[in-house]
């Protein structure tokens, strides 16, 4: 069977949505700046080989609208690259790394880019999630959830079991709540999973570790933008419990303990073993396999999930990397 390996990567730093580094960048041009990047560390590879340029975005309307990748490919003067865009939410870009292992596999093709982007900034210029545009058979639903982002709601339970349809518009905000109330993980536990990892990222921006990492991105007044915005130097689990919830009165979801809206774009080159046996490249992964699950709740926890990516790092020859996947209950949803 062919194999799919991953040959260069690239990210822009991560701009803070609507007052970050990132804010007056469009995304059409940030994406094909950063899917330049991943190509310029391939200069044996002929970007005219690339088969198809495949773009997750969770909000495809607007300045990421009218088909982002297609939009992509003529930015770069890659007329002949097809291009498609992919809406899986959060798991956008993920969804597509995936379509580019599978068309590998399947020989449809052998160099394919997979990016992603998202510029939350730009959601004033149009988006694709407008609440008007909600299916009126999920009203009662979204009743219930916003029943119970009011205070005071029992565990969350499934709605099909009374014959009712979930949420299917559910905010992640809410989501996060359901999930952290039915898993029992209070506010002690979230604010000390953020502490902790502020203070890695603080030690790791201290090493040189995302310096390696990022692409820097030069903005039209020259600025360059090379870090992050996000981590925070200094953060403790004393200032972090001072913030009051933030989706629900009596709710354990903090400004401090949750993820921000962001501002950011990454992309990476993939190709199949023909390509790497050619060209002499040196592989940074082989992806082995690939899964999706669905939930009622919008968030799947249970441990055939976490079994199959162990698995599937066991495979690949990092077992460690399985607990990479395992990300804070409250703070991830799909």
């Amino acid at each position: 069977m062919t194999e799919a390996y991953i040959v260069a990567t690239a990210r822009s730093p991560i701009g803070r949505a609507r007052k970050g580094s990132l804010i007056g960048i469009r995304p059409d041009d940030l994406t094909a700046r950063i899917v330049r990047a991943a190509l310029a560390k391939v200069p044996a590879l002929d970007p005219a080989r690339i088969d198809d340029l495949l773009v997750g975005c969770g909000q495809p309307a607007g300045e990421q609208g009218f088909n982002l990748a297609r939009i992509v490919a003529v930015l770069l003067g890659l007329d002949t690259v097809p291009g498609a865009t992919v809406n899986r939410c959060c798991s956008s870009s993920l969804q597509t790394t995936r379509m580019a292992f599978h068309a590998i596999e399947a020989g449809e093709g052998d160099v394919f880019v997979s990016a992603g982007v998202e510029s939350v900034s730009r959601y004033v210029h149009g988006r694709a999630d407008a609440e008007e545009a909600h299916n009126p058979l999920f009203a009662d639903a979204g009743a219930r959830t916003a029943a119970r982002a009011s205070g005071g709601a029992s565990p969350w339970t499934d709605p099909r079991i009374d014959g009712t349809a979930p949420d299917a518009y559910i905010a992640m905000g809410q989501t996060a709540e359901n999930v952290a109330q039915l898993r029992s993980i209070g506010r002690a536990e979230q604010d000390a999973f953020a502490a902790r990892s502020q203070q890695r990222a603080e030690a790791a921006i201290a090493a040189g570790f995302w310096a390696r990492d990022i692409t820097p991105v030069t903005l039209e007044d020259g600025t360059v933008v090379a870090a992050d915005d996000g981590p925070r130097p200094g953060v403790t689990l004393e200032g972090l419990a001072a913030p009051e919830p933030v989706f629900r009165p009596d709710g354990t979801v903090t400004a401090g303990n949750c993820c921000p809206l962001n501002d950011g774009a990454a992309a990476v080159v993939i190709v199949s073993d023909r390509v790497v046996d050619e060209l002499g490249l040196t592989p940074l992964a082989r992806i082995v396999s690939t899964g999706v699950s669905g939930d009622a709740i919008l968030i799947d926890l249970e441990p055939r999930a976490r079994g199959a990516l162990a698995d599937d790092a066991r495979q690949a020859g990092g077992a460690g990397d399985a607990d990479h996947a395992r990300g804070p209950p409250a703070t991830y949803s799909t």
